[in-house]
């Protein structure tokens, strides 16, 4: 079942442009990283998780892209709209070969499995 979205045809058609175009820019830039990378972390300054979910690759040996979004304090209106975009609510956001796969402790749990890995050498991505 897919998650709820307002369907635009109950948005007013005054504002469609702005519900269509808030903070696009920074969702298409992610987009075109998950299309590139095969691992891409979205993260943000000061958060100490998606420092250890980044250590936690470099510990495995994987190359990824890394986007920052500000901090606590700067671009949280870029990270809302990331976060509307995936439904994920916190940083980082981990993709492996164009999937969400959730943050730190998801990507931990991936690794333990190797489960990880097995993602990374499928053919299906």
């Amino acid at each position: 079942m897919p998650r709820p979205i307002l369907a635009l045809e109950n948005i007013h058609p005054s504002i469609h442009n702005t519900v269509i175009d808030n903070y696009s820019d920074t969702v298409t830039e992610v987009q075109r990283a998950v299309a590139d990378n095969p691992v891409v972390m979205v993260g943000m300054a000061q958060n100490p998780v998606p420092k250890k979910a980044r250590k936690m690759l470099d510990e495995q040996g994987i190359d990824f892209a890394y986007l920052e979004y500000g901090n606590y304090f700067t671009e949280w209106r870029r990270r809302n709209a990331l976060k509307m975009w995936t439904g994920w609510p916190t940083f980082p956001m981990i993709f492996v070969k164009g999937t969400l796969i959730g943050g730190a402790s998801n990507l931990q749990a991936l690794i333990d499995n190797n489960e990880l890995s097995a993602m990374l050498t499928e053919d299906n991505h």
